[in-house]
């Protein structure tokens, strides 16, 4: 028990809350890079970003040490759920609407996806080509259905924990997702993308 880099996050947490602060550096250090570039996706601005990412973590900080986190889930989606809610709380402060403002281009290169292995360099340019036009038209989805593609794709969540996280119910998810797929097989055709790489 003593060896915290063989703990999993959720016995981590724990150990913090008995106060090992060692344990924590280590859930930062495991969990910083995938919750950044979540709420940078969605926010859309670095600065905002990084405050949005302090405040989610001062709040884990306090939760924890209240001992409001029991390990029933997955620590990472305890996590991303406080996220989002800051994210809410902040867009709520700003008074607008949408939850992600468009932009000229949907990059997220600061995203980890995993890279295609390719056998020649033809392979390698189509699915960069691909993944671009998946992005552009990612860039013109209505935003909650945006996030939903994101949080399936990019994070590799279940409808369940999307659903619990967005605080809406596992059919609202669903429909999200099915209209996004619509709305972009829809503009594919429309500009006669190809979006499968035989």
């Amino acid at each position: 028990m003593n060896n915290l880099q063989e703990m999993t996050d959720e016995e981590l947490a724990l150990r913090y809350i008995d106060g090992d602060n060692r344990a924590f550096d280590l859930l930062l250090s495991r969990n910083q890079s995938k919750l950044f570039s979540y709420i940078l996706f969605v926010v859309r601005d670095r600065e905002v970003a990084d405050d949005i990412f302090q405040e989610t973590f001062v709040k884990v900080i306090c939760k924890l040490k209240q001992r409001k986190y029991t390990t029933s889930g997955k620590f990472s989606a305890w996590l991303t759920r406080i996220a989002h809610n800051v994210i809410m709380d902040w867009y709520r402060a700003q008074k607008t609407e949408k939850i992600v403002e468009p932009t000229q281009d949907n990059d997220l290169s600061n995203l980890h996806v995993q890279q295609t292995i390719t056998s020649n360099i033809e392979n390698y340019y189509v699915y960069q080509q691909t993944l671009n036009d998946v992005k552009q038209m990612m860039n013109l989805l209505p935003a909650p259905q945006r996030e939903v593609v994101f949080m399936r794709y990019y994070q590799e969540l279940s409808f369940k924990e999307i659903a619990e996280l967005t605080n809406v119910s596992i059919n609202t998810s669903l429909g999200r997702m099915r209209y996004a797929l619509l709305n972009m097989r829809r503009m594919a055709k429309e500009h006669n993308v190809a979006l499968v790489i035989d």
